[in-house]
């Protein structure tokens, strides 16, 4: 069978199919995967989607979660996931990638909640929610953009999902912050502003004050992750929003730090579920 408009073929029985809104920047990804679906990853947006087929397991949070047919699932920006199916069947999922900004402009009832100056609250309650009125808004916002129904449904049905979430947003003083050890923040503020940089963990000791396992075990504290696999996260997120803007892959390679194209394709598959050149070409329609 040929390949739909806006769809990408992964493994065996695999298939990724992705709309993206220029105006909102609003992604829809529906997915079936069998077996592993992709490694540990995150986003910059907010992931809210459901369950339509099968049995969905993944990491977050630290923790495994298992998702089945109806229920809901909310991921935060920055929140590292993964994904794969324990049955034989597979799963197959709707998900939206919600842009933080356009969000929280779309509800009073989100901006209620941020103390002044600050962005999103810090999180979801749960990574799991079991409520169909919400299951229902997901689906009603997810049609309306993934079959392009047009600016007019697309704005209301954003607009009930964005007050639909207030409800499973946490306060801020309802969790706690946990601050990350000084070292292993220094250590992370030089891996942003060197994203596309060869650093070295001798680079990331001095910059922290501290030696380098002492860095290193910190660092894995604080983020759950190795300064490396942490950096291959970042330089994928931005890999993705150029990509989406229809930049070449090639080009893309090299400015956020990769060897060369190849070298992000085969990070970006196995994190995303398709190659560097397909979302692109998904995203914006424009061939690589």
């Amino acid at each position: 069978m040929g390949r739909r408009a806006g769809e990408a073929t992964g493994g065996q029985d695999d298939w990724v199919a992705v709309r993206r809104d220029p105006e909102s920047g609003i992604e829809t990804i529906r997915a079936h995967f069998r077996g592993h679906a992709y490694d540990l990853h995150d986003h910059d947006e907010l992931l809210v989607g459901i369950t339509e087929q099968g049995v969905q397991a993944f990491r977050c949070r630290r923790r495994l979660h298992t998702s089945v047919p109806g229920r809901v699932i909310l991921i935060e920006p920055g929140e590292a996931h993964d994904g794969h199916s324990p049955g034989e069947d597979g799963f197959t999922y709707a998900m939206l990638y919600l842009p933080v900004p356009l969000l929280t402009a779309c509800s009073e009832a989100l901006r209620s909640l941020m103390p002044r100056g600050t962005g999103l609250p810090l999180g979801f309650r749960d990574t799991l929610a079991d409520d169909p009125g919400l299951a229902a808004t997901i689906r009603t916002a997810f049609l309306a953009l993934h079959q392009r129904e047009g600016r007019l449904a697309r704005d209301l049905s954003v607009d009930r999902l964005a007050t639909r979430l207030a409800g499973h947003l946490e306060l801020p003083h309802q969790r706690t912050a946990l601050r990350p050890d000084r070292a292993a923040a220094l250590a992370r503020d030089l891996l942003h502003a060197r994203l596309a940089d060869d650093v070295g963990l001798d680079d990331l000791s001095a910059a922290a004050g501290v030696d380098r396992f002492r860095l290193n075990r910190a660092f894995r504290a604080a983020f759950g992750l190795s300064p490396h696999a942490y950096l291959v996260r970042l330089r994928l997120r931005t890999a993705r929003r150029r990509l989406a803007e229809g930049e070449a892959p090639a080009l893309v390679a090299a400015e956020v730090g990769f060897a060369d194209q190849s070298h992000l394709g085969r990070w970006f598959r196995r994190a995303y579920g398709l190659t560097p050149a397909a979302y692109r070409d998904l995203c914006t329609n424009v061939p690589d």
